[in-house]
């Protein structure tokens, strides 16, 4: 159960292929855009800016796998072109097209934990609950 406001690790999850593999108990989220100056003859200064493309980069803390993911076989280093999701009040952030790009595992033994995991995505959309 969650409190209304604060996302809860059930209210963060990774998904592949519409199928929860993993909750996620905390989450940081940046994202980066560069841009070019457009510079024109005789000015001292760019005469505009150019956009360049948005990167989403995304560290997740504490990641448990789901009992169905652990049955399955998840292998989250063979991971690609998954989800991340969070649920919050009044509205879910979806992190879609993503890729690892580190892993921290520290574990016991048997158990699906990931302690630190830094993905990247294509895409973030952001929907009305």
């Amino acid at each position: 159960m969650s409190v209304a406001g604060f996302p809860t690790s059930s209210d963060i999850y990774l998904e592949v292929d519409g199928t929860r593999v993993a909750v996620v108990q905390s989450y940081t989220a940046k994202t980066t855009k560069s841009s070019t100056a457009v510079e024109a003859f005789g000015e001292s200064e760019p005469v505009a800016t150019i956009p360049g493309q948005a990167v989403h980069t995304v560290q997740l803390k504490r990641l448990y796998a789901t009992d169905e993911a652990i049955r399955d076989g998840i292998d989250f280093y063979n991971m690609s072109g998954f989800s991340l999701v969070i649920c919050k009040p009044d509205r879910k952030i979806i992190y879609s097209g993503c890729q690892w790009s580190s892993i921290e595992e520290s574990a016991t033994l048997g158990s699906m934990v990931l302690e630190e995991v830094t993905l990247v995505a294509t895409r973030r959309i952001e929907t009305e609950v």
